[in-house]
C-alpha cells in the first residue's frame, strides 16, 4: 500500500517551506539531524526478512537537486504489527544528559483504509537504549525502554496532508551514548524529519563575570549552577556564580562582580577614572567629580583631598567636600521680659559665613560680676532649652540674682570647629563671639508650683507645696496664704478658711471623714500682695467608717451566689448521669478496632457483570455523552484498552471542564468491550470525593461506536507514586498523613458497599492540584456478597504480588481485610514518597520473605504511630487486622495531635534504602561510585560526585552530611537517601540480604 499516494505534492512543498523555518538560530547542540544529513541514514530496520509485508522502508526523493530520505511503514492490514527503526549509535557529550528529540511525521487516518480499519492505530512508540559503545546491527528489544507514545494532533485523510511536529524529552543520560527506536503496531507512518539536540546556555559576561558554555541541566537539576571568574581589575565577595535552566537561560547571577577602586566600568570592562574623577571603594557606580574646596588629581583617583583651610569633619565621608570654620553670630541682644523674677531673653543672628555647612550649633557662656571681681556663674543659672548644642538663636535665662551684672558670650560652631588651632585664618575672617553685659534686679515675690498631699487620716489631711524661684537664705522670708473648702458645699453658702503661713507645708485637723477638699496656695509679697498662685487642687479624707459597712454587704452577696453555684453544680451531675445511662456505653473511638457487632451498612452496589447485556448496566449507571461535546487534547498515557486522553468537556449549559478520555482501540473483541463498559458501570455507582468521578460515556453514535470512550474528571497530577517520586522530600509528614487518610477515606466508602478493589496502590490513585487523592482504576475490582466476610475467587489472571495479601495469593480469596493490607503497602508507598516496595526482589522471593513473616521496614522520617498502623495493616489473621473505618479514626486523631507525628520509627539504612544497597550484584562491595549511586536509584548525582572528584568507595565513606550538600545535593530526600545509605556501608561487615535482616 502506497502511502504518499495523492499527498506526495503537498509534501514537499511542505519540506521546501520547513526548510527554511528551521534555519533559525537557537541554543541548541544538535547531535542527530535527519534532514541536514541528506543521503542515506543506515538506520536498522527490524525484523530484517518479513516477506510480502516489509516493515519499515527508506523512501529516497530528490528536491532541488537534493537527495531527499523518508522512513515510512504502512501494514494496516495485518495482525500483530511489532515493527522496529532504530538510528545509528548517537554519541552523548558527557554533560548532556538530557535530550530532545524532535520529530515531524504524518499519521494516515484509519477510517480511509476501510476493512483494514480493524487492527489500524494511529500511535507509534519512542523507545531509547544507552550504551557505552557502538554496537552495531546488534538489536535486542529487551534493551531498550519507552519514551513515549507518540499520537499525532491532526490525521491525514487521502487527499489532506497534516504534518505534525512533536518533542519528547529523554532524561538520565549517563552513558557515552544512546540509540533512538521507533516502534510500530500497525499504523500508517511516516517520519519526515528526527532531530536530536540538547540546550546549552551560551558563553556570556554578566555583571563583569565571564561564564563559559554551560550544557543545561536535566529534569533532576532543572538549574545548573556555574561559577564565572571577574574580569580584569573587578573583584567579587564571594565568588560569581549563575544558573543554567533546562531552557538554555541564564537566570539569578549571585555574587556579582564590581570594579575596584578606582575604576568603573565601560562596556564589560573596568577602565581608570578620569582626571579630575574618583571612585572610592569597589562598587557598581561611576566615578564621580571631585567636590567643593577638594584638589583634583591624576586619573584612577580613590579619594580627592581638601584644599588648604578647609576640613572635613570626623563624620563627614572621606568622599564629600570639604568646609571652612563658621563666622561669628551677629546683632546680640537680650530682652528682659520679666526682669523683676530674674528672667530675660538672648537673642542674636546666624554667622554670616557659615563655611559652607548646614550643622550650626550655638553655646553660651556666663560670668557674673560683683564689682570688679567676674566669676562662672556656675549650675545656679537655667537655660532653656539649653546652653550647648543650640540651634535655634534664642535662648531663655532664669534664675538670676538682683544687682549683679552678667556677661553673656555666644559662640557658633560646626562639624569642623576642633580644627580651629590648626586653621590659617583666612582674610576679613570676623571673630566668632559676641559678648553683653546687662544687669538685673530681683524684686517680686516666687509663685507656687506644685501641691502634694503628705499624710491623711479620716478627719485630717496634710500638705506640702513648692515655689520657684527658692528663696536665698540672706532673702527675707516669704508668707504663704492657704484657702480651702469643701467640695460638695453649695456655691451660694460657701464657706471658706483661710490661712496665712510663715512655711511651706501645714496640717488641717477637724475634717469631716471620707469628704472631698479644695485647696488654694498664693505667695505673698513684702506688702502683703499676693503673687503667683497654685493651680485648684482636690484631696480627700479617709474612708474607715464607711468601709465596716461595705464589707457586711459584700460577705451577704458572696453566701448568696455560693448557694446558686453549688445549686447549678448538682444539676449539670444529674443530668449527665441520666444522658450516659441513656446510650451505649462505648463510642466509636473507645477501642483501636471495631467491635465485631458493628451493624454492616445496607449493600447498594450491583454488580453489572450479572446483566445479561453489559449496555444494558452502562444505561442504567453512565451517562451518555455526545461526541461533540468532546475535544481530545493530548495522549497522556495507555491504558489495557486503548490510549488514555487529556480533553475538555463542554455540555451545553454547564461550566467547560477538563477531563480524562480512556478510549478503547480499534480490533476489540466482544468481551474487551464488555469489561471496557462494565468499569463504567462500576464508577457510575460511586458518589465520594476520595472516588474518581465518571462524567459519562460514548457508546451509541454511530461514527463513534468503535471508538467507545470512557470520560472521568481529570485529575492534575496524575498517578501518586509517579508524583511523590518527583516531589521526594518535599511534604512533610503531617502533609503525607493527609494524603493516606483521603485514600483511606475512599476505601471505607468502597467497604460499606461491600466491594472490594484487589487492585490497590499507589499507581491507582490520582492526585489533583489540590493534592486531593482519589481512588481509581477498577477494572480488577468485583462485588462481595452479603456476607461479611464474602470474597471473590478468581479462576485465574494477574496479581499484583507485592500488593496482595498472602491469603489472596494462596487461594485466590480477595475480601475488604485484603483490600486493608493492600492499604498497608501504599501506606509504605507515600511515606517513602514512590519507592517500588521490596525494592529488586523478584516476585517469588517476595513471597517466600512474607510467609517468611518479614515486613517491610519503616521509611526514613516515618513516625511511629503510622508505621504501626502498617505493621496492623499487615498482619497474617486477617481477622485482626483494623478496618477502613477504624483506619479513617486513627489518622484522623494522628492530624488533630501533630505531635503524635514527631516520634519517628527506628530506621536501619542496610534494610531501608533498597537492598543490596551496601553490595555489588555478585555479593561483593561496590566496585565504583556509578554503580553504588545506580543501586539507590540515584544515578543522575554521578557527574557531581565525579565533578568533586569522589571517584572511590572508600572517598565515599570520608563523606559528611555537608560534603554531599557541597557536591550539590539539595533536595532533602535525596540528601538523606546517599547519607543512610553511606551509613550502611559503614556498618556492612559483609554480604546483607532481606532474609538475614
Amino acid at each position: 500500500m502506497d502511502f504518499f499516494a495523492g499527498v506526495r505534492p503537498l509534501l514537499f512543498s511542505y519540506v521546501l517551506i520547513n526548510g527554511i523555518l528551521i534555519t533559525l538560530q537557537t541554543k541548541e547542540e544538535v547531535l542527530l539531524d535527519m534532514r541536514a544529513t541528506g543521503g542515506e541514514m543506515g538506520w536498522l530496520t527490524w525484523p530484517l526478512d518479513q516477506g510480502d509485508k516489509p516493515g519499515w522502508e527508506v523512501v529516497q526523493r530528490t528536491l532541488n537537486g537534493s537527495q531527499f530520505y523518508t522512513y515510512s511503514v504502512c501494514n494496516v492490514g495485518e495482525r500483530e504489527q511489532d515493527n522496529w527503526l532504530r538510528t545509528t549509535f548517537i554519541q552523548r557529550r558527557p554533560a548532556a544528559s538530557r535530550v530532545f528529540v524532535e520529530l515531524q511525521f504524518i499519521v494516515r487516518d484509519c477510517n480511509s483504509f476501510g476493512d483494514s480499519s480493524v487492527t489500524c492505530k494511529e500511535t507509534f512508540n519512542l523507545f531509547t537504549s544507552e550504551s557505552d559503545a557502538d554496537v552495531g546491527t546488534t538489536f535486542r528489544k529487551g534493551q531498550f525502554k519507552k519514551v513515549a507514545t507518540i499520537a499525532p494532533d491532526e490525521i491525514t485523510s487521502k487527499n489532506e496532508l497534516h504534518i505534525n511536529t512533536e518533542t519528547r524529552v529523554v532524561e538520565n543520560l549517563s552513558r557515552k551514548g544512546f540509540y533512538l527506536a521507533f516502534q510500530d503496531i500497525g499504523a500508517c507512518v511516516a517520519l519526515l524529519s528526527a532531530r536530536v539536540y540538547y540546550k546549552t546556555c551560551p558563553a556570556t559576561v554578566k555583571s563583569l563575570a565571564s561564564f563559559p558554555e554551560t550544557v543545561a541541566g536535566g529534569e533532576n537539576q532543572a538549574l545548573r549552577e556555574v561559577s564565572g571568574v571577574c574580569m580584569d581589575n573587578a573583584i567579587s565577595e564571594e565568588l560569581p556564580r549563575i544558573y543554567c535552566t533546562v531552557d538554555g537561560e541564564w537566570v539569578v547571577p549571585v555574587g556579582q562582580c564590581q570594579c575596584k577602586s578606582g575604576y568603573e566600568e565601560v562596556k564589560d570592562a573596568c577602565q581608570e577614572c578620569q582626571a579630575g574623577f574618583f571612585k572610592a571603594a569597589a562598587s557598581g557606580d561611576k566615578c564621580e567629580p571631585c567636590p567643593a574646596n577638594t584638589q583634583k588629581l591624576n586619573s584612577g583617583a580613590l579619594v580627592c583631598p581638601c584644599m588648604d583651610g578647609f576640613y572635613r569633619a570626623p563624620t563627614d565621608p572621606p568622599t564629600g567636600p570639604c568646609s571652612g570654620l563658621p563666622s561669628a553670630p551677629r546683632d546680640l541682644v537680650a530682652t528682659t521680659t520679666q526682669l523683676s523674677t530674674g528672667k530675660l531673653l538672648l537673642s542674636w543672628q546666624p554667622p554670616e559665613d557659615t563655611g559652607g555647612r548646614s550643622d550650626i550649633t550655638y553655646s553660651i557662656e556666663c560670668q557674673r560680676c560683683e564689682g570688679v571681681v567676674c566669676q562662672s556663674c556656675g549650675e545656679k543659672i537655667r537655660y532653656e532649652p539649653a546652653s550647648t548644642g543650640l540651634t535655634d538663636t534664642k535662648v531663655s535665662v532664669s534664675e538670676l540674682d538682683a544687682h549683679l551684672n552678667y556677661t553673656f558670650t555666644v559662640e557658633a560652631h560646626s562639624g569642623v570647629s576642633l580644627f580651629a588651632s590648626q586653621a590659617t585664618p583666612r582674610a576679613n575672617k570676623p571673630p566668632s563671639t559676641s559678648v553683653l553685659t546687662t544687669s538685673l534686679l530681683y524684686t517680686d515675690p516666687p509663685k507656687i508650683t506644685s501641691m502634694r498631699l503628705v499624710e491623711r487620716t479620716s478627719t485630717s489631711l496634710s500638705l506640702s507645696w513648692d515655689v520657684f524661684p527658692r528663696p536665698r537664705v540672706q532673702s527675707r522670708p516669704i508668707r504663704y496664704e492657704l484657702t480651702y473648702r469643701k467640695k460638695d458645699d453649695n456655691l451660694d453658702v460657701t464657706t471658706y478658711i483661710v490661712l496665712i503661713l510663715e512655711k511651706n507645708f501645714v496640717q488641717i485637723s477637724k475634717l469631716a471623714p471620707g469628704t472631698a477638699y479644695l485647696f488654694r496656695v498664693q505667695a505673698l509679697s513684702s506688702d502683703g500682695t499676693p503673687g503667683g498662685s497654685s493651680m485648684e487642687e482636690q484631696f480627700e479624707t479617709s474612708l474607715e467608717e464607711r468601709l465596716t459597712q461595705n464589707n457586711t454587704a459584700v460577705i451577704s452577696c458572696a453566701a448568696v451566689g455560693g448557694a446558686a453555684m453549688l445549686f447549678i453544680v448538682v444539676m449539670v451531675l444529674f443530668l449527665r448521669r441520666r444522658k450516659r445511662n441513656s446510650h451505649t456505653r462505648q463510642g466509636p473511638e473507645d477501642t483501636y478496632f471495631s467491635s465485631s457487632e458493628q451493624l454492616k451498612p445496607l449493600k447498594t452496589y450491583v454488580d453489572p457483570h450479572t446483566y445479561e447485556d453489559p449496555n444494558t448496566a452502562v444505561l442504567k449507571f453512565a451517562t451518555e455523552i455526545h461526541p461533540s461535546h468532546i475535544t481530545k487534547q493530548k495522549v497522556i498515557g495507555a491504558g489495557e484498552f486503548g490510549e488514555v486522553y487529556r480533553g475538555i468537556l463542554k455540555v451545553p449549559g454547564r461550566k467547560e471542564v477538563a477531563v480524562a478520555i480512556k478510549t478503547l482501540k480499534p480490533g476489540y473483541s466482544e468481551k474487551q468491550r464488555q469489561d471496557f463498559l462494565s468499569e463504567a458501570s462500576i464508577m457510575g455507582q460511586f458518589s465520594h470525593q476520595n472516588i474518581i468521578r465518571l462524567e459519562g460515556v460514548v457508546t451509541k453514535c454511530k461514527d463513534f461506536f468503535k471508538h467507545a470512550m470512557i470520560v472521568t474528571e481529570y485529575m492534575e497530577n496524575g498517578a501518586l507514586d509517579r508524583y511523590l517520586r518527583d516531589h521526594d522530600g518535599e511534604f512533610a509528614s503531617f502533609q503525607l498523613v493527609g494524603m493516606l487518610r483521603g485514600i483511606a477515606a475512599g476505601m471505607k466508602y468502597l467497604s460499606d458497599m461491600s466491594y472490594v478493589h484487589r487492585d490497590l496502590a499507589a499507581r491507582n490513585i490520582l492526585v489533583n492540584n489540590t493534592l486531593e487523592c482519589k481512588v481509581s482504576d477498577f477494572g480488577l475490582s468485583r462485588v462481595l456478597e452479603d456476607d461479611p466476610e464474602g470474597t471473590y475467587t478468581t479462576s485465574g489472571g494477574k496479581i499484583p504480588i507485592r500488593w496482595t495479601a498472602p491469603e489472596a495469593i494462596a487461594y485466590r480469596k480477595f475480601t475488604s481485610a485484603s483490600d486493608v493490607w493492600s492499604f498497608g503497602i501504599v501506606m509504605w508507598e507515600v511515606m517513602a514518597f514512590g519507592e517500588r516496595p521490596y525494592w529488586d526482589m523478584s516476585n517469588h522471593e517476595v513471597m517466600k520473605a512474607i510467609n517468611e513473616a518479614f515486613r517491610l521496614p519503616a521509611p526514613m522520617d516515618c513516625p511511629s504511630a503510622v508505621y504501626q498502623l502498617m505493621l496492623q495493616c499487615w498482619l497474617q489473621d486477617r481477622s485482626k487486622r483494623p478496618r477502613f473505618g477504624d483506619i479513617v479514626n486513627l489518622l484522623d486523631k494522628l492530624l488533630r495531635s501533630p505531635d503524635s507525628l514527631k516520634t519517628i520509627a527506628d530506621f536501619d539504612p542496610r534494610v531501608s534504602i533498597r537492598l543490596p544497597s551496601t553490595s555489588g550484584s555478585d555479593g561483593s562491595p561496590f566496585r565504583s561510585v556509578s554503580e553504588w549511586l545506580e543501586s539507590i536509584k540515584m544515578s543522575q548525582y554521578s557527574e557531581n560526585f565525579t565533578c568533586a572528584g569522589v571517584v572511590t568507595m572508600d572517598q565515599v565513606l570520608q563523606m559528611k552530611n555537608e560534603d554531599i550538600k557541597n557536591i550539590g545535593v539539595r533536595l532533602p530526600g535525596h540528601l538523606k537517601r546517599i547519607a543512610y545509605s553511606i551509613l550502611g556501608l559503614k556498618d556492612q561487615t559483609s554480604t546483607l540480604s532481606v532474609f538475614a535482616v
